[in-house]
């Protein structure tokens, strides 16, 4: 825990560090708003860069809103209820985040309302869009009454408070949408790659499993490790380790399967061979992304935390538990990095003789740099302002019980290693 007498200057030096990202980040939007996607890196060739990574390790990390909601609402697991809270607020942010980086990317963003004006059911593209700004809203409505509960809400505005806080009643029913919206939003992502037949390196239906598989794994971990942070930051921040245990020992478990299904998809693509498939197999294996994913994604994102969080005796060591954490978060980042980029990396032209595969590369621009980690930055502030003022992160008292409860389980505000 930070001494007191340091957090008051920390937390002003720590928001004011944010801003300056943020404002940097504002600037380099601009530019891109007013000359174009040119002053990117991307190409014809390499559509789809950072921002779109960011977008999709967002929404992933944000998963843990419709799984602890899940489990908490309709498997009946009440004792999940304060860390479903915080994992809402995050997928809210998560999302929204996900939705700056869309806004970027597209070139056009005043045109974002299309694809709800007109359909377009055979694209995958269309059924994400949709899923989002559906999803959005289920999550503004479960993140009201965490505002409504905040303690300046309550004192100003106690006729607002109660009715925010009266949108609790909605859990059950807003637990049942998100679960379907997102579902379908985490394998559709998936699927948008996996039907992509002229990038035989993702062509597979395995793409939708294994992006809903990751994000069951990553979002959790992100709730676990930004709760157990909180709590060794700030007093405002309580957590219960031993139901934050639990759900951890849950991420192992799901790192297993990940792991499992991983190693077959790849595995497969080597009994074969398939212009473009072989070849984008070789960049990801021991081309241009090979340390990224056999360090990034294989080992140190999944093996290594797996082994860590399955293991009773080692989650006892807290800075190694949270490592773990923090590995799974950096592991499912890696992934959806290779996914979006190895498959733009292999080109073959149009020419029916020529089967002559054709490499080209991809480094993100300033502007590209810059605007996503404005994006990141605000994800950290919202997080930051949530366990200060929105009671976020708080084991001891949930959404709709105003006054703490006497016989709940001792609650440890950062266990000793």
């Amino acid at each position: 825990m930070i001494p007191q007498r340091l957090q008051k200057y920390l937390f002003p030096a720590w928001i004011a560090f944010l801003g300056m990202i943020i404002l940097g980040a504002l600037g380099a939007a601009f530019v891109v708003f007013t000359q174009g996607l040119q002053v990117t890196n991307m190409t014809d060739l390499v559509p789809w860069g950072l921002w779109i990574t960011i977008d999709l390790s967002a929404v992933a990390l944000g998963a843990g809103a419709f799984l602890l909601s899940a489990a908490v609402y309709l498997l009946g697991l009440k004792q999940l209820e304060p860390v479903a809270r915080t994992a809402v607020f995050i997928g809210f942010l998560g999302y929204t985040m996900a939705c700056m980086t869309l806004l970027l990317d597209i070139g056009r963003p005043d045109r974002f309302w299309h694809a709800v004006a007109f359909w377009n059911i055979h694209s995958p593209l269309w059924e994400v869009t949709m899923c989002i700004t559906f999803y959005l809203m289920v999550l503004t409505l479960e993140v009201l009454p965490i505002v409504g509960h905040a303690e300046f809400v309550e004192k100003r505005f106690p006729w607002l408070s109660h009715k925010l806080e009266s949108i609790h009643k909605l859990a059950p029913v807003l637990a049942v949408i998100g679960l379907a919206l997102s579902l379908l939003h985490q394998s559709s992502l998936g699927a948008t790659y996996g039907v992509l037949k002229a990038r035989p390196i993702v062509y597979r239906p395995s793409m939708a499993v294994l992006f809903i598989v990751s994000a069951i794994a990553a979002g959790p971990a992100l709730t676990v490790l930004a709760s157990k942070v909180a709590a060794r930051l700030t007093p405002r921040a309580n957590v219960d380790e031993a139901l934050l245990d639990k759900v951890s020992k849950f991420i192992g478990w799901v790192l297993v399967a990940y792991l499992y299904f991983r190693f077959w998809d790849v595995l497969a693509m080597n009994y074969t061979y398939e212009p473009g498939r072989t070849e984008g197999l070789k960049v990801l294996t021991s081309g241009a992304l090979a340390l990224n994913f056999w360090v990034g994604e294989i080992l140190l994102g999944a093996l290594v935390p797996m082994i860590i969080l399955v293991s009773d005796r080692l989650r006892q060591n807290q800075r190694l538990h949270m490592l773990a954490l923090l590995m799974v978060i950096g592991g499912v980042v890696a992934y959806r990095w290779d996914t979006n980029i190895v498959s733009q990396l292999v080109v073959f032209t149009m020419i029916p003789q020529e089967i002559i595969p054709r490499y080209t590369g991809y480094i993100p621009s300033i502007y590209e740099i810059m605007a996503g980690a404005g994006v990141i930055a605000y994800g950290v502030l919202g997080f930051t302002i949530g366990v200060r003022y929105l009671n976020l992160v708080n084991h001891e008292q949930t959404a709709h019980e105003p006054e703490f409860i006497a016989d709940k389980p001792a609650v440890a505000a950062g266990a000793a290693d």
